[in-house]
């Protein structure tokens, strides 16, 4: 009996614990209704709005002038005239009336050879041609008496005066080749031979076939390549300075007269040649120069604030605001000036734009344009 009611109690305590524990926990939501909550965020400024409300932002108008700007190009000065005196004939050198430095002028006699062959020859050729012109004037002489001397023999011995003629004079014109000549006025700038080594057109015992190199420097021409995207501003007769590091404090001035009109596939330039006078000599060829190029363009373009050019992977555009609504206009982007760029699209002078271009701004989004003058 006593095991029943201690039983009894304890199931009874276990009952009464259970229902306590009920009335601790909350009801359930369907029972007592809560209203959900989110974290605050703060609206993007350039966030789409929503409908009926718009964006905010400064606009810039588009700008066109003609550009003029200075960019700074290496160039590499190089002799106007540039030549190797190589001999025409076969023959040692005798005399050498110049050397490395030596200033000449036109016809100056730079290299003296000797060849005794040549001058045999041209002795043999002479005697053949006085034998020659003898035995023609003796035929013809007795053609005079009818039947004597056959008409075709009187033929023969004119030709064979001619052709030994002929031999005599080509052998003159090549000893004439002895005395090489200066082709026109310049500086030796090289020197290969000495007198005494054998040389002649194909090379001799020095191994080279030239005998110095000459060049022209009171006048000289400066390279420059000219990068692909410049080069529709080059024209004849532009003005352009530069310096040297040898003149650091010094500016020198050239004038565009060659352009190659062909664009090196590897280094995507132009070369141009410009005339650079130099009376004093102070320039030498090789020098390397920094040249301050103009870029201009025939006629004037349009630009627009660095800011306003917007890129992504696919577009580089700018937002153009017309009648409050923003509009993405697509642009190439061609030279910089200062803070603005030039730029190439479907737009106009006096076009509204934001100064701030951005991706975030939708084609389609109302904006309320904001003026430079207008802000506080």
């Amino acid at each position: 009996m006593k095991r029943i009611v201690v039983i009894g109690l304890v199931l009874g305590a276990l009952v009464w614990v259970g229902v306590m524990s009920l009335n601790s926990f909350p009801p359930p939501p369907e029972d007592v209704p809560q209203k959900e909550s989110f974290p605050a965020m703060a609206p993007s400024s350039l966030s789409e709005p929503q409908s009926g409300q718009s964006v905010s932002a400064e606009v810039v108008k588009v700008v066109s002038r003609p550009l003029e700007r200075t960019i700074q190009l290496s160039g590499e000065l190089r002799p106007y005239l540039s030549v190797d005196v190589i001999p025409k004939v076969t023959g040692i050198v005798e005399k050498i009336h110049v050397d490395r430095g030596s200033v000449v002028q036109q016809g100056d006699v730079l290299v003296r050879l000797s060849a005794p062959e040549l001058r045999a020859q041209r002795t043999e050729a002479e005697a053949q041609f006085r034998g020659a012109d003898i035995t023609y004037s003796r035929l013809r002489g007795a053609s005079s008496t009818p039947g004597v001397v056959a008409g075709n023999e009187l033929e023969l011995a004119l030709h064979h005066k001619d052709a030994a003629k002929s031999r005599l004079q080509s052998l003159r014109e090549m000893e004439k080749y002895l005395e090489i000549s200066a082709p026109f006025d310049g500086v030796i700038v090289q020197r290969h031979v000495h007198p005494g080594a054998m040389v002649g057109p194909g090379g001799g015992s020095s191994g080279n076939m030239s005998l110095m190199k000459i060049e022209q420097v009171h006048r000289l021409r400066l390279v420059v390549p000219v990068p692909e995207m410049y080069s529709g501003s080059i024209a004849n007769g532009i003005k352009a300075q530069f310096t040297v590091p040898a003149y650091p404090e010094d500016v020198f001035t050239g004038v565009i007269a060659r352009v190659s009109r062909s664009v090196d596939q590897t280094t995507r330039t132009m070369p141009v040649e410009m005339d650079v006078a130099n009376p004093d000599g102070r320039l030498a060829s090789g020098m390397f120069t920094e040249v301050r190029w103009p870029v201009k363009r025939s006629m004037p373009t349009l630009f627009v604030p660095l800011s306003a050019v917007a890129t992504t992977t696919e577009h580089t555009f700018v937002v153009r605001v017309t009648n409050q609504e923003a509009e993405w206009v697509p642009i190439k982007k061609g030279t910089v000036s200062g803070s603005e760029i030039e730029v190439f699209g479907a737009l106009r002078a006096g076009d509204q734009i934001l100064l701030r271009g951005t991706d975030e701004i939708r084609p389609g989004t109302k904006v309320d344009p904001i003026l430079p003058q207008e802000k506080s």
